[in-house]
């Protein structure tokens, strides 16, 4: 693990809102999220950056097309991703809009940079480009489409284009970008990404066209009159003015370089070649890593609007709870690879998890104190080894197997960890039975409950960046303090001694997991 007491900065991508978001844009600021929430309850100093990414020649040509003004179709749809985010309880730090004027400010002062270096030079531009990818093409990337029309690797339509235009010698970066993966192997990740950018790197790079004059939706570029920056060079540097850059007493002093640049597997190329070259010229440290994490699929298809079958976030949000939503995608997609989901396997994951075994768990726990012992906590009693076992078992997972997966973005294999110690701890109670040691061994039952109690606060500190909602109901039901649900809290040994000694009594428990239905039409859980 890292040290707890470094910053600790990560980002998603940052969106291009000439729609609405997707599934897809939930996922990554979900995932962000999660990583973000576990960093601080380790006691880390978190910078959770996001925003939209406005300028091009897709977001001008949308506008156009809808007879608007390019600023008032970037203000609608940004306010989208907003609304997103906060119905997912997405804690970010900063939201940064490129169409911002610290934003241009820093934007330009990376141009500034590169330019102080020797790496760019006016020249005429020739190519393949695609609109929908704000992307340049070799012509040996391209694949053939329909007839004669020919595709870019992504299968979106390119225009060949002629105008004036700023390069980046990006040829110059070549061999520095190849040590740099070969010296930090955990630089791109996971490793198929990590092997597509090499070989992509090692057949040789071109110096890039980093200006455009045929619209003026953009970042002026300084002292070049006419000529707005590719939309790359402006959208990556959002990762920097995000934190304040160039200001030096800003944010970016501290938090700098990123730990983490959380994104989609499809534009790995502009972060993990691109991205570094352009902070090598600029004489900036570079991230630490860019994850390309993979795609979610609707019933194992690609979302596409033509198939009608591009789910709004949102509605999932409305129709099964943010928390149950949150917890489905990072448990049944393993980080990195594509995924699959469906309305039926959120309905079964939530109530067989999450209802079924921890909220039962809970439920259970907590309402057998509230009637048997008149909920009071009590400290002393006498431990049974069956006792300790489970919270050796239960501590174990909290302090080492969960922490050590989410440190590797390996959440579903973290998250599986926690499940079986709520198993096992189920187990328990039913091994246990203290509904029948009430009659038999009331001090008995006094044991196992105290020992329930303890565990569930484990588990519930354990989940909650993923479940925060949740798990901030049920812990507020349990009397435990708001500032003692991290993972520090679980080394503090006098807690439930203290605890026991306050006037906190547990009172009829609330059900925080509710069993969720299909709507109708929808198959069965």
């Amino acid at each position: 693990m890292s040290d707890s007491t470094d910053p600790f900065y990560i980002t998603t991508a940052i969106s291009y809102p000439n729609g609405r978001p997707h599934i897809g844009h939930a996922y990554e600021a979900i995932a962000t999220d999660v990583m973000a929430r576990f960093q601080r309850a380790r006691g880390r100093d978190v910078r959770m950056i996001t925003g939209t990414d406005e300028h091009g020649l897709k977001m001008f040509q949308t506008a156009r097309d809808q007879g608007r003004e390019t600023i008032d179709l970037a203000d609608e749809m940004s306010g989208y991703f907003r609304e997103m985010y906060a119905a997912l309880n997405i804690s970010f730090d900063n939201f940064m809009r490129t169409s911002d004027p610290a934003h241009h400010a820093a934007s330009q002062a990376l141009w500034r940079a590169m330019e102080a270096n020797g790496d760019l030079y006016l020249d005429r531009y020739e190519g393949w480009y695609s609109v929908r990818d704000e992307a340049f093409y070799d012509e040996s990337e391209l694949v053939n489409g329909e007839g004669e029309t020919r595709l870019s690797p992504q299968g979106t339509p390119v225009e060949w284009t002629v105008e004036e235009s700023w390069f980046f010698k990006l040829s110059k970066y070549q061999d520095k970008l190849l040590a740099l993966y070969n010296e930090q192997p955990d630089f791109i990740r996971p490793e198929s990404r990590r092997n597509e950018v090499m070989r992509f790197v090692e057949g040789g790079l071109k110096d890039l066209s980093v200006s455009r004059t045929s619209f003026d939706w953009g970042v002026p570029v300084p002292g070049s009159p006419g000529h707005v920056m590719y939309v790359w060079v402006d959208a990556l540097t959002t990762y920097l003015s995000g934190l304040g850059y160039p200001d030096p007493e800003s944010d970016f002093r501290k938090f700098w370089p990123a730990n983490i640049h959380m994104i989609g597997k499809d534009i790995v190329r502009f972060h993990a070649v691109y991205w570094p070259a352009f902070l090598m010229s600029a004489n900036l440290p570079l991230p630490r890593q860019v994850f390309g994490h993979g795609f979610l699929l609707n019933r194992g298809e690609k979302m596409s609007k033509s198939l009608g079958n591009v789910i709004d976030p949102m509605a999932l949000a409305e129709q099964f709870g943010v928390d149950p939503l949150r917890y489905y995608l990072l448990r049944e997609v393993s980080f990195g690879q594509d995924g699959t989901y469906s309305a039926e396997a959120i309905v079964r994951a939530a109530n067989a998890d999450l209802a079924n075994s921890f909220g039962n768990l809970a439920q259970r726990s907590l309402s057998m104190i509230f009637k048997n012992l008149d909920g009071i906590i009590s400290a002393d009693y006498a431990q049974a080894q069956d006792d300790l076992d489970l919270l050796n078992d239960v501590n174990e997972m909290a302090r080492s197997c969960l922490p050590d997966a989410f440190e590797q973005l390996a959440f579903s294999s973290g998250i599986e960890s926690w499940l079986r110690a709520v198993f096992a701890c189920n187990q328990y109670v039913d091994t246990q039975a203290p509904w029948a040691l009430r009659k038999t061994d009331p001090e008995r039952m006094r044991a196992v409950l105290m020992t329930l109690f303890n565990v569930v606060r484990t588990l519930a500190i354990a989940i909650r960046p993923v479940v925060p909602a949740a798990a901030d109901t049920l812990l507020d039901q349990m009397g435990i303090a708001a500032d003692a649900r991290n993972f520090g809290a679980l080394n503090d040994k006098e807690w439930f001694a203290k605890l026991a000694a306050s006037d906190f009594a547990v009172g009829q428990p609330v059900p925080i997991f509710p069993r969720l239905e299909l709507p109708d039409g929808e198959g069965e859980a």
